[in-house]
């Protein structure tokens, strides 16, 4: 075979793969389980304070925030209005579609929900977290891309039970209501609220407005609905092709964000002189801030050796980690030792939501197999927990019962 029909070969077995499948179903939805769960669990942690980080008591208080987005044309529905209902709304849906995105309920509409919330919330007050907030934020809007709710969620029971391949799937009542609500509350915003959400200014990209985006998501939802019921033929078969790219792509901007996160976190700890002398983690370890456990961080700090040896460890595991995807057993090691690290910080330097943030994208790198033996595993747990909660009436008795042989009951 010629070196021109090889590339001809390879190209068209790339594109084949590209569009035929949507890569990494399982990668997938652990990132979205990942990312929810963290958000969810933030945001009810949160709950007795929530007014004083981003409602009407907030230091950075509504006019200030306002001021900011005039600037930096971000978007946050919080800034519709300075109402405290208004605030008590935004914050409940957030959570509920972090819930709902959590158990993979309607993910196409929950993810784009997800995301408002996630935007709305951080974009109020930018001075709220700790680091993980701003994957949450850059992660929220890829995940709106990517087929998330494939495996592991009730998207895909109702999928599987339903016959998702039939040529005619049955009429979706549920997501017709949910798109009807989407759209109305949309036009609502667009109309009756200094929204900005502008065709071709004020968006994630240059000339690509926040109207559009939001638009475009809730037309192309209605587009999809209307091709699987009314043109199962080669119209479906192209937009399903067109949804699988668009999913791949999302997936390989997450790979490569977490590399860059690696790579430019490491590479600007080696220019530290604490990073290169190995002290760097004795420092955070005395601060009152990063010490929830103050007894378990003076063990760490009072050993040299150990301190030397988490600070090197550290920098060679997140420098090397962008290499190690070449080979997929270094691979597999290095982030066993990156979630390890993540764990460590999250108990030594009391940051969980920033550790389940980046060990949410972390898991994209996952290996399959390893998902699968733990969608076995969990799979015969389920079925042993409902086997053992079944009950039927009239067959259970009491130890301290007997039964006559004509089969009545003697106490």
């Amino acid at each position: 075979m010629t070196p021109s029909a090889r590339l001809q070969t390879a190209v068209a077995r790339g594109y084949t793969r590209v569009t035929a499948s949507a890569l990494g179903p399982r990668q997938s939805a652990v990132v979205r389980i990942g990312f929810s769960f963290t958000w969810l669990l933030f945001l009810v942690r949160e709950w007795p304070h929530r007014r004083e980080l981003y409602g009407p008591d907030a230091p950075w208080n509504w006019d200030m925030a306002a001021r900011l987005i005039d600037g930096n044309r971000a978007f946050s529905a919080l800034m519709w209005s300075d109402s405290t209902v208004w605030f008590e709304i935004v914050y409940a849906l957030a959570i509920v579609s972090s819930a709902l995105l959590l158990v993979g309920w309607r993910t196409r509409t929950m993810s784009v929900l997800f995301m408002i919330g996630v935007l709305s919330l951080q974009n109020r007050s930018i001075f709220v977290g700790d680091g993980g907030d701003n994957l949450i934020h850059l992660m929220s809007m890829y995940l709106v891309l990517t087929r998330c709710g494939q495996v592991w969620s009730l998207d895909a029971r109702r999928a599987a039970r339903g016959g998702a391949d039939r040529a005619w799937p049955p009429r979706d009542t549920t997501g017709i209501v949910l798109w009807a609500v989407t759209g109305t509350a949309l036009l609502w915003a667009q109309l009756f609220t200094d929204a900005r959400l502008y065709l071709t200014a004020d968006g994630p990209l240059p000339g690509l407005g926040w109207g559009t985006v939001l638009w475009g998501l809730w037309l192309v939802h209605a587009g999809w609905w209307f091709v699987r019921r009314y043109a199962p033929g080669e119209p479906r078969i192209v937009m399903d092709a067109l949804a699988k790219v668009a999913h791949n792509g999302a997936l390989l901007v997450i790979m490569a964000e977490v590399c860059l996160l690696y790579a430019s976190a490491g590479w600007y700890k080696i220019q530290g002189s604490r990073w290169q002398d190995g002290t760097a983690l004795y420092y955070p370890l005395h601060l009152d801030y990063f010490s929830p456990w103050p007894w378990l961080a003076d063990i760490v700090a009072s050993s040299g050796t150990l301190v030397m040896v988490l600070t090197y460890g550290t920098v060679i595991v997140q420098v090397a980690f962008p290499f190690t995807l070449l080979n997929r057993r270094a691979k597999n090691a290095m982030l066993v030792l990156l979630m390890l690290e993540h764990l460590g910080i999250a108990v030594l330097l009391g940051l969980p939501f920033f550790s389940l943030a980046v060990i949410a994208a972390d898991a994209v790198f996952l290996p399959t197999n390893v998902l699968r033996w733990a969608e076995a595993r969990l799979g015969r747990a389920r079925d042993r927990l409902a086997a053992r909660s079944v009950w039927l009436p009239g067959q259970r008795a009491r130890e301290s019962d007997e039964v006559s042989p004509d089969g009545t009951l003697v106490r």
